[in-house]
């Protein structure tokens, strides 16, 4: 990783404020498309999807889907012991976007936790390598959040961009909702596949591998259902040519977004939501990536990481794992509506207490310069 010089060191303030007090933060004007990675506002890199949104539908079958592995695994994302942690100074004032749907209204309360429609699993292959080649099917989480064109998946930015071979990845895809049934296409893509057109990351994640800027913001097409063909009297699931593709509308509009905040507290009470698959560091594996997990706890400031440039994040007790990456944190999220406000992103997981298991995870701090990657993808419109 290249050195850097230390940037001011950023923490939430205060808990979530009221919509009076804070107000939506308006969109701005829409950004053009470009041909390929380049310059976005402030330090935003912008970078077309390589592939066409059919292209990156018509690979994921459910066979490669179920074969994909978390890639954070194999990045070595994760952190042994638990040093000084770091003190933090907010860069601006809160601010606050709410989610889709709630922009005038006020949620009851819900004695359960629903998990939100809008988080699922992103499937990517990686750069230069045989997409063929099941070694390269990889996958991350996410979620939908709320935008202009209601067209914007967060996750981390290691889920866009890959550290190793410094290209973004190949034949990305989001599906919200994600489980692994039993059958082929059992509940895999309940509200349909939606295929990366525009990936924004920050320039320092992008140039330096610095982690405290692992967050990615993507404009995902329309979406696509895919249909199980029937060839005389079978049911066939296993080539994408025996597939019926049929529109399936914008994401926002199918499953809604999360709110959006920063700037906040250090100590804020969250939710992470996330598929964790990867074992603990004593290589036991008890999550199977299949469906939805999640975590709950307050949030405090973490120790730095040298091995991730990491000076700058939160995190609180959860033992998911590797695949849990670019999963959410929402704050002050209500189960009955399913939406709360994004302000973090899985990480980086921990093993604090040095006996090798997990149970830590942290994110980097969302601050304005997180807002400005967010605002870049906000107002770009894709088809």
């Amino acid at each position: 990783m290249i050195p850097r010089a230390r940037r001011l060191t950023i923490p939430f303030t205060g808990a979530l404020v009221a919509a009076g007090v804070v107000g939506m933060v308006g969109m701005v004007g829409v950004t053009q498309p470009a041909a390929s990675a380049q310059a976005g506002p402030g330090d935003v890199t912008v970078k077309a999807a390589p592939q066409t949104p059919a292209q990156a539908v018509s690979f994921w079958t459910p066979q490669r889907m179920r074969a994909a592995k978390d890639y954070s695994e194999e990045l070595g994302n994760s952190v042994k012991g638990f040093g000084k942690v770091s003190t933090t100074t907010p860069d601006g004032k809160p601010g606050t976007v709410p989610p889709i749907g709630a922009e005038k209204t006020k949620a009851g309360v819900s004695r359960q936790v629903n998990l939100p429609n809008t988080v699922g699993r992103v499937f990517f292959t990686l750069p230069g390598q045989n997409p063929l080649d099941p070694r390269s099917w990889k996958y991350c989480s996410g979620t939908s959040v709320q935008s202009r064109f209601r067209n914007v998946v967060a996750t981390s930015a290691h889920c866009v961009y890959d550290p190793v071979s410094n290209q973004f990845y190949d034949n990305w895809i989001f599906i919200p909702s994600y489980w692994d049934g039993d059958q082929a296409w059992e509940g895999k893509a309940p509200y349909g596949i939606y295929p990366a057109k525009w990936f924004q990351a920050h320039d320092d994640f992008v140039v330096r591998e610095d982690y405290d800027y692992d967050y990615a913001f993507v404009n995902v097409s329309s979406g696509f259902r895919l249909t199980p063909k029937t060839v005389g009297s079978a049911t066939q699931y296993t080539t994408a040519t025996q597939y019926t593709t049929t529109p399936a509308g914008r994401l926002g509009d199918n499953v809604g977004g999360q709110g959006f905040t920063w700037n906040r507290s250090t100590k804020v009470r969250v939710f992470s939501f996330g598929y964790p698959a990867g074992p603990h560091p004593d290589g036991d594996r008890p999550f199977t990536g299949r469906t939805m997990k999640w975590c709950y706890g307050q949030t405090t400031p973490m120790p730095a990481a040298p091995k991730y440039n990491l000076q700058e994040h939160i995190g609180f007790r959860c033992g998911m794992t590797a695949g849990a990456s670019g999963g959410p944190w929402l704050l002050d999220y209500k189960s009955r509506t399913r939406k709360g406000y994004l302000n973090g992103i899985n990480s980086i997981a921990w093993d604090s207490d040095g006996n090798d298991r997990y149970d830590r995870i942290s994110s980097p701090y969302f601050n304005s310069e997180t807002y400005d990657v967010y605002a870049a993808a906000a107002n770009r419109w894709t088809q």
